[in-house]
């Protein structure tokens, strides 16, 4: 590892801080470098505050060092007026010399223009260090902005002999699979979404909340797919805990085209297997969380059938987690 690479894995790093709270904007890590010392990083605030680049050069306490400095950040700074000012022009104004990029923001507000405007100010610019690991950190950001959807996210829970849920059950609560453990994760990802989406079947049968009251953080927007209107509001997932938005749309394109008028940029599908295997047959899905518990069904409703590339694998106590990617 060079040490460009050093100082933007960095980046990626301190980045994570603004997950679940800098949406639409993209959470960006940010670093400065005087010789070989940081002294200097900064984090994507929450939506409406400051960028990465502008509270990482507010963090240095001796201003004087940036004109001998080096920025280094997960993503192209912005050259156009939005909530705050372009960051691009704060880093000239300051002087800064150098500047390394993990990516270029091809979203067309930016788009390289970020890029053109720091070095004809005379800055040298770097621009590609870990650049697939920034792509792959700016996921959701890039996802909803050249594919015109969110990032989608399946998740299921299964037994252990392949199925999702019990053909029949006595109350209208859901039937736990997995241990509490795996419960709590959940709910830490519904924090680090936009939305999470169910079908009618899982609200009647299961008259789930949809929040995330097992971790501290924002609830997810509720999406609901309710084609024939057959709902009443006295399920939970009308309550004032989060808003819900109730669509129509019957295909996984239709669906994914509502999500994105409604600046959805990242969303987890909860549904049942009928939901699942909607997103799953069109091909519109990014990464399938799965879990396996320690429970059998003498019968039941199949697992979702998908076909993915497995990223990563672990136990928690008596579960086990695969996440998959759709390469």
């Amino acid at each position: 590892m060079n040490i460009h690479e050093k100082y933007i894995k960095r980046c990626i790093e301190i980045a994570k801080n603004g997950l679940g709270s800098t949406r639409p904007n993209p959470m960006v890590g940010c670093v400065i470098v005087h010789n070989s010392t940081i002294i200097g990083e900064g984090f994507t605030s929450a939506f409406g505050g400051n960028h990465a680049e502008v509270n990482a050069i507010h963090s240095v306490l001796d201003q004087t060092l940036l004109k001998q400095a080096t920025l280094y950040v997960t993503l192209e700074p912005c050259s156009h007026f939005g909530k705050t000012p372009p960051c691009s022009d704060l880093i000239i104004k300051h002087q800064i010399p150098h500047v390394v990029i993990g990516c270029i923001d091809d979203n067309e507000k930016v788009a390289g223009k970020g890029i053109k405007k720091l070095m004809d100010a005379g800055c040298n610019v770097t621009v590609g260090v870990l650049e697939e690991a920034c792509k792959t950190h700016h996921k959701r950001f890039f996802t909803f902005h050249n594919k015109k959807r969110p990032y989608i996210i399946l998740k299921w829970a299964e037994t252990n002999n392949g199925f999702i849920a019990p053909i029949t059950k006595n109350e209208q609560k859901p039937v736990w699979i997995t241990n509490a453990f795996s419960r709590q994760l959940v709910h830490k990802w519904r924090t680090e979404e936009q939305a999470i989406l169910v079908g009618t079947n899982t609200v009647v049968q299961d008259n789930p909340s949809l929040t995330a009251r097992d971790w501290t953080g924002k609830n997810p927007i509720r999406i609901v797919l309710d084609k024939n209107k057959s709902l009443s509001k006295h399920y939970n997932v009308f309550n004032d805990s989060a808003q819900t938005i109730v669509l129509q749309e019957h295909a996984a394109k239709d669906i994914s085209n509502k999500l994105y008028e409604n600046q959805i940029n990242s969303i987890i599908i909860e549904g049942g297997a009928k939901t699942l295997q909607l997103f799953i047959d069109a091909n519109l899905w990014d990464e399938a969380r799965v879990f396996t518990g320690a429970v059998t069904f003498e019968e039941g409703v199949k697992a979702p059938k998908f076909s993915g590339r497995l990223i990563s694998e672990k136990t928690i106590t008596t579960d086990s987690l695969k996440i998959y990617s759709n390469d």
